[in-house]
């Protein structure tokens, strides 16, 4: 009987180990002494992230970010350094069959910034929010002073908000001219 529990509970893990990669391309968006982040609503879901998305076959992780940020934000933007890669076991938020690996860059907006933002976290219009399969999306600056990594949900979110703001000064003069 002891075998095959034990059995039962291997098959049980081998169930939960993910069986594909997840491949997320974020951009952090310094303007000024702000930072843009994305709040979204996800299957019924609130959190805040940085802007970005999935990679798509056939695409590099540069071309990944600026498509993101195309389609999402309108926004065309020049990819200027990378800051971080997963350097540790992520599993997915949304799907425990996949493991999330995340790469982030700096970036900066090619043209003059014309996006609408909220100033108050998850500022959503009721139809937005109204379809709890839904998602939506809504984008909000946090003045850099007050950014940290509680204002994150996501896990690799919170370990690149810290990183930022422990290097920041290092990379503030090529990332925003300051």
């Amino acid at each position: 009987m002891k075998n095959e529990s034990e059995s039962k509970l291997k098959e049980d893990i081998l169930d939960l180990t993910p069986k594909a990669f997840t491949i997320r391309v974020y951009g952090i968006l310094l303007d000024r002494s702000r930072v843009l982040v994305s709040d979204e609503f996800v299957r019924g879901n609130y959190f805040t992230k940085f802007p970005g998305g999935g990679l798509e076959l056939g695409e590099g992780t540069r071309e990944c970010l600026k498509r993101e940020f195309k389609e999402e934000a309108n926004l065309e933007v020049e990819i200027v350094e990378h800051i971080y890669t997963t350097d540790y076991y992520q599993v997915s938020a949304f799907n425990p069959s996949q493991q999330i690996i995340a790469i982030y860059y700096f970036v900066k907006p090619i043209d003059k910034i014309d996006l609408a933002t909220k100033t108050t976290p998850f500022d959503f219009a009721p139809e937005q929010v109204a379809d709890l399969k839904g998602q939506s999306e809504v984008f909000r600056w946090i003045d850099w002073n007050n950014f940290s990594e509680d204002d994150m949900h996501l896990p690799i979110d919170k370990r690149v908000a810290q990183l930022i703001k422990e290097n920041f000064t290092a990379h503030a003069e090529r990332v925003v001219g300051l």
